[in-house]
C-alpha cells in the first residue's frame, strides 16, 4: 500500500510566491530572485512530503501563475497576438508567459490577456487555452523536466503531474469555427509522448495525468479519444506507470471507459462521490491498482479516521494491499498551507482549531491512515487515532454550532419572501422616476484600490497601534477623496470604495455569527491573487449591520444615489470553507436571511440602490448536469430571500464575473435582478451573446475593460466594446462599468481607466437615438 498526493499549495506557507511575483512584476527584484523563491518553495514542499511519509510525491504541481497556462506553454499553444513577444531580445520565456496572463502594454506593445475562467466548480481560475483549426504542438518549455530534474538532485524520484490531454484540450476554447478542440488530439499526442520519453529516460517511475473531464459528461468523441489517446501512450510506454487522476466528482457513466483504459491506476474522489468505491469494486481489472482519495482536498475538516478505514479495509480485501494507494481527494492546491502556524487562540479557538486540518496535517493524516491500515498500531499511532475520534465527536456534539432560532427563521420562509412586490416591467418605470439616470449609466462594481496606506491603517488597528476612532477618520477622508473624485469624472452611480474591508467575503463573514477566521489560511485564486475564505462552523445569523453606517456616511456627502454593497449568499457559501454536517442549501439560506436583513436596513437609511454580488452561482454548478436544476433552484431562491425585502423603487443589482453563462440564463432571469453586471472584456462580448439569444428582459452591464490586467484600455477600445454590446441588447438596458472590483488594482491605472469609460459613454449617448 502506498501514500501519494496529487499536489501541494504552491504559494508558500506566508504568501512567498504572492509576494516575489508582484514585486518582479513591479520592477523591485530580477527574474534570478524571483526563480529563487520558487525553487525554495518547491524544494521545502517536497521535503515536506518525504519526511511526513508521503510515497509518491508530486512536481510540476507548482506554477508561477497557473498550471493550466504551463501547460499551453509547454505544447506551445501560444496565441499569435504574443508571437512578436518571444522574438524580443532578452526577453524571458517568463515574462512571455506573464504577458499571456496578465497582457502587456509597454515597449510598443498593446496586447490584452487571455481569458480566465473558473476550474471547474471551485474558486481557482485559469487562463483558458486557445485553438485553431490547423492548430500544431511542439515541445516549448521543459519545465516539467526541469523540475523532476532539480528534484533528482535532492535525492526524490517525483510523480511528474501533467493535465491529460484529454482534459487540456477540453479546458479550451475554439478560436475559430469549423473544428471542435477535440480533433486535435493526433497532433497533440505526439508532445505528451516526448515528453513522457524524456520523463522515463530520467528514471520517472510514476506519471499522473489529470482527467477530471471523467467526472463530466463526455461526448462520443471525447469518449473515442479517451481510448485512442491511453491506448497510444500504454503502446509506447509499457513499463511506466501512469496513475490517471479523476476528481470533484464520480465517474458515473464514464466508469466503464475509465475502467477499460490501460493505466496503471485509477484515481477515484471519494469525498465528493463515496458511493464509486462500491460501485466499482467488483470490477476493477487485474492489472489496475486504485487510489483512495479519502481526505478531502477542497475544505478543512478532520478526517474521520474510523470511517476511511471501513474504505480502506473493503478495498484491501477486494484488491489485496499491493493495488492499493491512499491519496487525497484532489490536489491539495485548494487548502491553506498549515495548521501550526494559526497560534492565536483570540482569532481560531483551541475548540474549534482541533476540527481542523489544512495541507500539512492531510499529509499526515494520509500517512497515518497508510499505518494504521496495514495494522502499524503502535502506541503513538494509537494515541493519534484515538485523539481524531475524540475532535470527530467533539464537533458532533458541541453546542457552539446549534441555533434554535436560526432554525426556526428557515422553516418559516414563505414563498413570499422569495419575490419582490411586483414584476421588474413595473419596477422598471418606479426606478427610473426615482433615479433619473441617463442612456449608459456608468457605474463601479465596487471596490477602489487599497494602496500600501490603506492596508497599513488596518493592520495598525488590528495591532492597537491606532485607536478606533483614529481608523475610521483616515477611513472616513479616504472615502470623501474617492466620492469627490467621482463626481469631478461624473460617474453617475456612485460607490464609497470598500476602504472599510480586507475581502468581499472575509468582511461578511468576520460580522455574522457562525464565522471563525485564522491568519494565515490563504489559498490561491488565480496569479498572485490570494484568498483568505472564511470558515463556516455553525448556524449564521447577522446580529447586527455591517456596511450600513459606511455606505450611509458616503451617501450623506453627494446628491448622487451611492451604491450599497454586498456579497450575496451563494458567493459567500462558496468562498467559504462550509460546514459538513449539513446541507449547503440550509447553509445558504441562513446567509440569505442574514443579507436580507442588511438589505432591507440599507434601504431604511435612504440608499435606493443596493448591489448583491453572485459572482460564484454558475461556479457552483454540479458538474452533471442533471444535477443542475436541484441545485439552481435552492441558489436562484437564496439570491431572492436575500434581495426581496425593499420596495419596487430600489434597484437591486447583481455582478457575476468569469462564467459561461448559455446554459443557467433563465435561471439568471429568475434571479431577477433590476441590473446584472457581467465580465465580457476578455471575451471581446462573446458572453453577451447567451443574454441577446434569449432576450434577457433586464438591464445589464458589460465590462468594457478587464481590471484584473494592469494594462490600460483606450476610449476607443471601449466604444468600440460598446457598440459591440448595443448590436445584441437595446441601448435603453445597457449600463457601463468594469468587469470587476478595483481593489487590486492602483490609483494611476484607475483614474485613466475610470475617466476614458465615462468618456465612452458620454459619446455613446450622442451617437443615440433613445430618449429615456
Amino acid at each position: 500500500m502506498q501514500t501519494q498526493n496529487l499536489g501541494y499549495p504552491r504559494i508558500g506557507s506566508k504568501r512567498e510566491l504572492k509576494k516575489a511575483c508582484e514585486k518582479y512584476w513591479s520592477g523591485k527584484i530580477n527574474l534570478h530572485d524571483l526563480q529563487a523563491v520558487g525553487a525554495d518553495i518547491r524544494k521545502k514542499n517536497w521535503l515536506l512530503q518525504q519526511k511526513m511519509g508521503i510515497d509518491l510525491i508530486p512536481s510540476n504541481d507548482f506554477a508561477f501563475y497557473d498550471q493550466v497556462l504551463d501547460m499551453s506553454l509547454t505544447v506551445n499553444a501560444i496565441p499569435e497576438q504574443f508571437r512578436d513577444l518571444q522574438a524580443q531580445e532578452d526577453f524571458d520565456i517568463l515574462d512571455l508567459y506573464f504577458a499571456m496572463a496578465r497582457g502587456y502594454q509597454k515597449d510598443g506593445f498593446d496586447i490584452t490577456a487571455m481569458e480566465m475562467t473558473k476550474y471547474f466548480d471551485s474558486n481557482y481560475h485559469y487562463i483558458v487555452p486557445e485553438f485553431k483549426k490547423d492548430q500544431k504542438f511542439s515541445l516549448f518549455s521543459t519545465k516539467i523536466i526541469d523540475e523532476f530534474k532539480e528534484a533528482l538532485k535532492l535525492g526524490l524520484v517525483t510523480k511528474p503531474v501533467l493535465i491529460g490531454p484529454i482534459s487540456y484540450l477540453l479546458l479550451g476554447k475554439e478560436k475559430e469555427e469549423g473544428f471542435h478542440r477535440i480533433e486535435l488530439i493526433d497532433s497533440l499526442l505526439p508532445v505528451y509522448i516526448d515528453i513522457l520519453s524524456q520523463l522515463e529516460a530520467l528514471g520517472a517511475d510514476w506519471i499522473q495525468l489529470d482527467e477530471p473531464f471523467l467526472s463530466l459528461d463526455l461526448s462520443p468523441k471525447a469518449r473515442e479519444a479517451f481510448s485512442q489517446c491511453y491506448t497510444a501512450i500504454r503502446q509506447k510506454f509499457p513499463k511506466l506507470k501512469i496513475l490517471l487522476a479523476t476528481y470533484f466528482e464520480g465517474l458515473r457513466d464514464n466508469m466503464d471507459l475509465a475502467l477499460s483504459l490501460p493505466v496503471s491506476a485509477l484515481h477515484l474522489d471519494l469525498v465528493r462521490a463515496p458511493e464509486q468505491w462500491v460501485e466499482i469494486a467488483d470490477k476493477v481489472p487485474d492489472s489496475l491498482s486504485i487510489s483512495l482519495g479519502i481526505v478531502d482536498g477542497r475544505n478543512i475538516w478532520k478526517n474521520d479516521f474510523q470511517a476511511s478505514l471501513k474504505i480502506i479495509e473493503n478495498a484491501v480485501e477486494v484488491l489485496g494491499e499491493d493495488r492499493i494507494l491512499i491519496g487525497p481527494s484532489s490536489s491539495l492546491l485548494h487548502c491553506p498551507c498549515d495548521l501550526d502556524l494559526e497560534k492565536k487562540e483570540d482569532i481560531l479557538t483551541p475548540e474549534i482549531k482541533n476540527w481542523l486540518a489544512f495541507a500539512k496535517q492531510k499529509i499526515g493524516e494520509i500517512s497515518l491512515l497508510r499505518s494504521l491500515a496495514i495494522g502499524k498500531e503502535d502506541n503513538d499511532n494509537m494515541a493519534l487515532y484515538r485523539s481524531n475520534q475524540a475532535a470527530i465527536a467533539s464537533r458532533r456534539t458541541s453546542t457552539l454550532i446549534h441555533n434554535a432560532r436560526v432554525k426556526n427563521r428557515c422553516l418559516a420562509i414563505t414563498d413570499s419572501d422569495a419575490h419582490r412586490k411586483k414584476p421588474f416591467s413595473l419596477r422598471r418605470a418606479a426606478q427610473q422616476q426615482s433615479l433619473q439616470l441617463p442612456l449608459y449609466p456608468t457605474t463601479t462594481i465596487g471596490s477602489f484600490p487599497q494602496t500600501k496606506s490603506v492596508r497599513g491603517w488596518r493592520a495598525k488597528y488590528k495591532k492597537g497601534l491606532i485607536s478606533k476612532t483614529e481608523y475610521e477618520n483616515l477611513l472616513k477622508e479616504e472615502t470623501t477623496k474617492s466620492i469627490r473624485w467621482q463626481e469631478k469624472i461624473d460617474i453617475d452611480v456612485l460607490v464609497h470604495g470598500e476602504f472599510e474591508r480586507n475581502d468581499m467575503v472575509e468582511y461578511f463573514g468576520e460580522q455574522l455569527n457562525g464565522f471563525v477566521f485564522t491568519q494565515f489560511a490563504w489559498v490561491q485564486s488565480y496569479g498572485s491573487r490570494c484568498v483568505k475564505p472564511p470558515i463556516i462552523y455553525g448556524d449564521i445569523e447577522r446580529s447586527h449591520s455591517m456596511t450600513v453606517e459606511w455606505t450611509a456616511y458616503a451617501q450623506s456627502l453627494t446628491q448622487k444615489p451611492v451604491k450599497g454593497m454586498l456579497t450575496g449568499p451563494v458567493t459567500i457559501l462558496q468562498w467559504s470553507f462550509v460546514r459538513n454536517d449539513q446541507p449547503r442549501s440550509e447553509t445558504c439560506q441562513q446567509i440569505a436571511l442574514a443579507i436580507r436583513d442588511e438589505v432591507v436596513d440599507l434601504e431604511k437609511e435612504g440608499i435606493k440602490i443596493i448591489q448583491i454580488d453572485e459572482p460564484a452561482i454558475r461556479e457552483g454548478l454540479p458538474l452533471r448536469k442533471n444535477d443542475w436544476s436541484q441545485y439552481l433552484n435552492w441558489a436562484v431562491r437564496a439570491f431572492r430571500i436575500a434581495a426581496s425585502g425593499v420596495r419596487d423603487e430600489t434597484q437591486i443589482h447583481s455582478h457575476m464575473c468569469y462564467s459561461e453563462f448559455n446554459d443557467i440564463i433563465e435561471n439568471i432571469r429568475d434571479m431577477d435582478a433590476d441590473v446584472i453586471t457581467i465580465e465580457c472584456s476578455r471575451s471581446q462580448m462573446e458572453l453577451l451573446d447567451a443574454f441577446a439569444e434569449f432576450n434577457y428582459p433586464n438591464e445589464i452591464g458589460p465590462g468594457v475593460y478587464d481590471i484584473h490586467s494592469p494594462r490600460v484600455p483606450s476610449k476607443k477600445e471601449m466604444i468600440d466594446l460598446l457598440n459591440k454590446a448595443k448590436s445584441v441588447i437595446p441601448e435603453n438596458q445597457l449600463w457601463v462599468n468594469p468587469d470587476c472590483g478595483l481593489k487590486t488594482r492602483d490609483w494611476e491605472e484607475t483614474e485613466k481607466a475610470l475617466e476614458s469609460m465615462v468618456e465612452a459613454a458620454k459619446e455613446m449617448r450622442k451617437s443615440s437615438k433613445v430618449v429615456l
